[in-house]
């Protein structure tokens, strides 16, 4: 890979993403690695494209791809690397023999970023047989040991002494906080026992009050309900006896009604009647003068015939002819003129005694619908009296309701005030169910203090101990950052790519290369940073205490 003086500009996933362009066959493959979501490093992702590639069985297919596209690759590649000479193209040949194997393997994010573990092939080695210096080597060996092993017992124990004051700190301060809830916990109890009793106490006199109070509306309201019951027995005969009054009242109203609208119809005949008899006579009248009327023609006529006979002596016997015929005609004309006038007569003495009559039933009819007319002033005046009094009535009935409602309203207040005390009672019984668990809560407080108390005496006394063999021992010094600027190990100084790590064993500051081990120390129970000489001292030691 090219280098720039940051570090390397790319991993080699950068070559491997553009076989995706140029073979559309491993577009799924960059896909699936790219959705893993516990890969986090480049790295990672190229290896997980490597075992992928290897499944499908095409890892020699896509990087004969990309050695056939070298121009792309020089990007990532210097010119004398092995992808851009002729020795790659043999090893993508070798590969095309894995094609045979069946591979599943496994995709860990945490396995693919991280880095490979160096192997310290040092204990696999054997020693050159020396024959001289063989016994001063090996007690160099033994005090070198014994030097390190009592360092790191020093160091150990120095580290179980400041865990020990810090846990002491801690369990002092949550003792301290334990009594402060105690003590506050048991002045809440007195206080909460102090209103339960007063509570009590209102309750019961509550419970009085009310009773006495139902007690008493309880008789009040028997007592208003007997009196409304009587009143309204009373007042629903006064109603029976006023409701027959207004039904008689009504019939007999009825009844004049009746009469009337008889009488009216009778006079409204007569009119009629006399309207019909003022017709016959104003059409006889017209009669009599039509009559007239053709007598005055004939007798003109009469003249004329007259004048003209004496005038024509050639027409006489016509004229006598047409006179005697004329006088025939009036002859008959005569008795029908005598009939009439007989008519009209009779038909004016009718007219008179029609009108007559008329005056006499104007004046029966008018006496009737007076007296009639006064019965129904007195009628009214009755149905308003009556108005006015069931009007009364009804105030007295809804002022009754009133009082009724008045009264529901209070027994539902009474109601409420007894859920009230049920729900006063249920709390009470709350607050005794939270003053047991406050008791139990206060008991195994007080057993983890004793506890703890023990706890504390023990670890007084590994502290002394502990100070007892400290004194005897000293410990290493953990080296500071701003005092190293080299690498112990390979000299090498440190920079932003070059990151320094500590020891956890000797203390002193390294390059990742040369701290590149982890092991489990006595006073770290997990695995951690080790140096290179540190790792092959422990374990020679682990390996000398083992046999």
């Amino acid at each position: 890979m090219k280098k720039s003086f940051i570090g390397q500009t790319k991993s080699f996933f950068g070559p491997l993403e553009l076989v995706e362009k140029l073979c559309p066959e491993a577009e799924d493959l960059a896909t699936s690695v790219k959705s893993l979501p516990e890969l986090k490093t480049a790295v990672g992702r190229g290896r997980a494209w490597l075992r992928l590639a290897l499944m499908q069985k095409k890892l020699a297919d896509y990087l004969k791809v990309l050695l056939d596209h070298k121009v792309l690759l020089s990007e990532f590649y210097e010119p004398e690397a092995l992808m851009m000479v002729e020795e790659g193209a043999v090893l993508v040949g070798m590969l095309v023999s894995l094609n045979v194997i069946d591979a599943n393997l496994c995709l860990k994010g945490e396995d693919l970023d991280s880095q490979v573990g160096i192997i310290d092939f040092s204990l696999y080695l054997k020693d050159v047989p020396n024959t001289g210096g063989d016994k001063q080597n090996e007690e160099i060996t033994a005090f070198l040991d014994q030097k390190h092993y009592v360092e790191e017992l020093n160091r150990h124990l120095s580290c179980m002494v400041g865990d020990l004051q810090t846990k002491v700190e801690s369990i002092e301060r949550t003792n301290l906080k334990l009594m402060e809830e105690l003590v506050a916990a048991i002045d809440r109890v007195k206080s909460l026992q102090e209103e339960q009793q007063q509570l009590q106490q209102e309750n019961a006199q509550f419970c009085e009050q009310s009773e006495r109070s139902v007690a008493v509306r309880q008789e009040d309201t028997k007592l208003e309900l007997d009196t409304y019951k009587q009143l309204r027995q009373g007042l629903d005969e006064m109603y029976n006896e006023i409701w027959h009054q207004l039904k008689e009242e009504k019939r007999i109203r009825m009844e004049l009604e009746k009469d009337l609208k008889l009488q009216s119809g009778m006079k409204t005949e007569m009119e009629i009647a006399m309207k019909f008899l003022e017709k016959d006579t104003h059409e006889k009248q017209d009669a009599l003068v039509v009559l007239r009327q053709q007598l005055d023609e004939v007798k003109a006529i009469n003249l004329q015939l007259f004048e003209k006979v004496q005038s024509a002596e050639t027409s006489v016997q016509l004229q006598n002819e047409m006179i005697s015929s004329l006088e025939v005609k009036t002859n008959h004309m005569i008795p029908t003129s005598i009939e009439m006038e007989q008519r009209l007569q009779e038909l004016e003495q009718a007219r008179q005694e029609a009108e007559e009559k008329n005056e006499k039933v104007k004046c029966e009819f008018g006496g009737k619908i007076k007296s009639s007319e006064q019965q129904l002033e007195e009628l009214g005046r009755q149905r308003s009296s009556l108005e006015r009094e069931l009007k009364c009535e009804k105030e007295q009935r809804q002022n009754l309701q009133q009082e009724l409602q008045q009264e529901k309203d209070k027994i539902c207040l009474l109601q409420t005030e007894l859920q009230q005390m049920t729900g006063l009672k249920k709390e009470l019984q709350k607050l005794e169910d939270e003053k047991k668990q406050l008791q139990k809560l206060c008991e195994e407080q007080e057993q983890a203090l004793q506890e703890m108390g023990l706890h504390l005496s023990q670890s007084k006394l590994k502290m002394e101990d502990i100070k007892e063999v400290n004194k005897a021992l000293k410990g290493h010094s953990w080296l500071k950052d701003d005092e190293a600027t080299d690498c112990k190990q390979c000299q090498k100084e440190f920079s932003i790519s070059r990151r320094k790590h500590h020891c956890r064993n000797c203390g002193d500051i390294f390059c990742n290369s040369c701290s590149n081990n982890e092991l489990s120390l006595p006073s770290y129970p997990k695995p951690v940073r080790v140096c290179d000489a540190c790792h092959t001292l422990l374990l020679q030691r682990c390996s000398f205490n083992a046999s």
